[in-house]
């Protein structure tokens, strides 16, 4: 069984029943999730052997956290305790032409004042195949960009293949910030994800004839966007998603994977979305799993796109689906029709 490791930081997640405005909301549903978390859980359900990397408190909540990892299968043993608060964030659900919105609570969080002797990345990688990781953890500040570089020199020593979500998020730091850190973290990095705007925040690469908002995307202009990546990085493999936006409730989705100087774009989808938060970890936690499996790239961006679909019809962050349901969309029933 192939083992993943995955680095970063777990928050509970608050957000109001149905489609409340922060402003109606007398209650918040509370559930547990973050970037690397998400991918941990996707690849435990696919029977992966899953591991996730973090920092939380030694107190109930900090316990409660591990726990709900720990109920989908998610090996937890390495998560350090310590520090004060766990991170929050606030989802305010969009419909029609309002946004969904995002509230952090995260400054001063547990992860965000680690110590690089917190993490001893030889006992982490022991017996691993696979490190990922996204641009949300060096974001949080403090000692995360050099803890994040340490264990990308370990993964690499190890011969262990990295993966990495850029993952872009203005409310954390600067587009300068960014680049900076992110030029010399990307280096190590075999596998590069990113989404239609990542790649110009981060490094000023952007697809030629595309107008997002408007729900234009250039194939072409993408090939180039992950031609440019290779070449100044050297990853193997380049994935983009491409999701074109109708309405808060109505996107497009697809991606294209770049390697072996070959694109491969999946099949498009359009989703009625119940809940996008957590969508872009749900497609690489399908497309680890694709790859770990030995799929072909096109078989395996099919997979990918497949398993973020469903996603996106579920509640909260985690993809709580299987293999056999994944492969079942990918393979051509998309009808919805109810199981018997």
């Amino acid at each position: 069984m192939k083992r993943i490791i995955t680095f970063g930081e777990i928050m509970m997640r608050l957000n109001p029943e149905g489609y409340l405005r922060f402003l109606h909301a007398d209650r918040f549903e509370a559930s547990y999730a973050g970037g690397e978390a998400n991918v941990a859980v996707s690849l435990a359900n696919y029977g992966m052997d899953a591991a996730f990397v973090s920092k939380v408190p030694a107190h109930e909540i900090g316990q409660n956290a591990v726990n709900a990892l720990r109920h989908y299968g998610v090996d937890t043993k390495h998560m350090v305790r310590g520090g004060s608060r766990l991170g929050l964030y606030f989802v305010e659900k969009g419909a029609s032409q309002r946004p969904s919105k995002v509230i952090y609570d995260r400054a001063g969080s547990a992860i965000a004042l680690a110590e690089p002797s917190d993490f001893d990345w030889d006992a982490i990688f022991e017996g691993a195949d696979w490190f990922h990781w996204t641009g949300i953890t060096p974001a949080l500040g403090g000692k995360l960009p050099e803890i994040c570089l340490e264990a990308c020199k370990a993964a690499k020593a190890r011969g262990v293949k990295i993966s990495c979500d850029l993952n872009y998020r203005k409310k954390l730091w600067s587009r300068e910030k960014a680049k900076e850190v992110m030029t010399e973290l990307v280096k190590y990095v075999d596998v590069c994800i990113a989404n239609e705007e990542d790649a110009k925040d981060v490094f000023g690469i952007e697809a030629e004839g595309t107008d997002i908002d408007a729900g234009k995307l250039n194939h072409d202009g993408y090939i180039s966007v992950a031609q440019q990546i290779q070449e100044k990085f050297g990853c193997e493999t380049v994935a983009i998603t491409l999701r074109s936006s109708i309405s808060a409730n109505d996107n497009d989705w697809a991606a294209m994977l770049y390697t072996g100087g070959k694109a491969y774009f999946s099949p498009s989808y359009r989703i009625h979305i119940v809940d996008r938060v957590g969508g872009g970890d749900s497609f690489g936690g399908g497309l680890i799993y694709s790859l770990l499996s030995g799929k072909a790239p096109q078989d395996a961006i099919n997979f990918a796109v497949a398993a973020s679909c469903l996603k996106h019809t579920i509640e909260h962050d985690f993809n709580l689906v299987s293999v056999a349901e994944v492969e079942s969309l990918a393979g051509g029933n998309a009808s919805g029709r109810v199981q018997r």
